[in-house]
């Protein structure tokens, strides 16, 4: 019998892993800067404090110098009050950043369920909706893997439904974000996806594209600190806003949704 999703908001738990020295190297689509460390821990710092002072409960896992991205937890993994799904993220070099979540995982959630391939799954590639999860194909996630997520989804009650995600738009919810359980942000590219139907599509501002990977917890929006009008056309909106500093991160392709699992 099929469950009734959760709010797509309301965390509890999260789960985040500190950034190594290696983090610096992490990927990226593009040739650019790498992030002064420093910096990038102070940012990933002040995200973990503001998911504590928004009311969550906030492990922190010890960083793997071996994985540059792992970091990046959310991309390994997906977590619901029903039970977690180990994933096989698309990019070869972080296959062994599975195999390190699978006793924290194991050890807060009931049910622990795994990709076993040959299909490849990033869970930046998920995007959680009131009512159903939306699994974006993209360079990272193949259709074999979106399958067979959706499959593993639906053994927790949980619906999945597959997209198409638009060239130059590495994860899915790279180029879209929930504002509310009606409404999304979402990059042009991505505003006319057919699996929004039924829902408010809020276009990013020109220049702002970047933006569109916010992160609601509760009742408030996260979203980078250099985007004014995203910030402005959300609080426009009667939403609270947390801006938060992510210029070290966005150079590794980065975001803020990718940086916890929550549940």
């Amino acid at each position: 019998m099929r469950g009734v999703m959760s709010s797509p908001f309301a965390f509890t738990h999260a789960l985040c892993r500190a950034p190594a020295p290696s983090a610096v190297r992490g990927l990226r689509a593009e040739d650019g800067p790498d992030p002064d460390f420093a910096g990038l821990a102070a940012e990933h710092a002040a995200y973990v404090a503001t998911l504590r002072d928004l009311g969550l409960s906030v492990d922190v896992l010890p960083p793997l110098d071996d994985f540059p991205d792992a970091l990046f937890t959310e991309d390994v993994a997906l977590t619901f009050p029903e039970g977690a799904v180990l994933l096989r993220p698309g990019a070869p070099s972080r296959a062994g950043e599975v195999e390190p979540m699978r006793a924290p995982l194991a050890a807060r959630h009931a049910r622990l369920l795994e990709m076993t391939g040959p299909g490849h799954a990033d869970g930046g590639d998920v995007l959680r909706l009131a009512d159903r999860m939306i699994i974006g194909l993209s360079a990272r996630t193949d259709r074999a893997g979106a399958e067979e997520l959706a499959a593993l989804l639906d053994t927790l009650g949980l619906r999945a439904e597959i997209a198409e995600t638009p060239p130059g738009v590495l994860h899915f919810k790279t180029g879209c974000g929930l504002i509310d359980e009606a409404s999304i942000l979402a990059v042009p590219a991505l505003a006319a996806c057919p699996q929004f139907a039924g829902l408010t599509v809020v276009e990013t501002p020109s220049g702002e594209e970047a933006a569109a990977n916010l992160l609601r917890i509760g009742d408030t929006i996260l979203v980078g600190a250099r985007w004014s009008a995203t910030r402005a056309l959300l609080s426009a909106r009667g939403i609270a806003i947390r801006p938060m500093a992510t210029d070290q991160i966005a150079r590794i392709d980065a975001g803020l949704s990718c940086m916890s699992l929550r549940w």
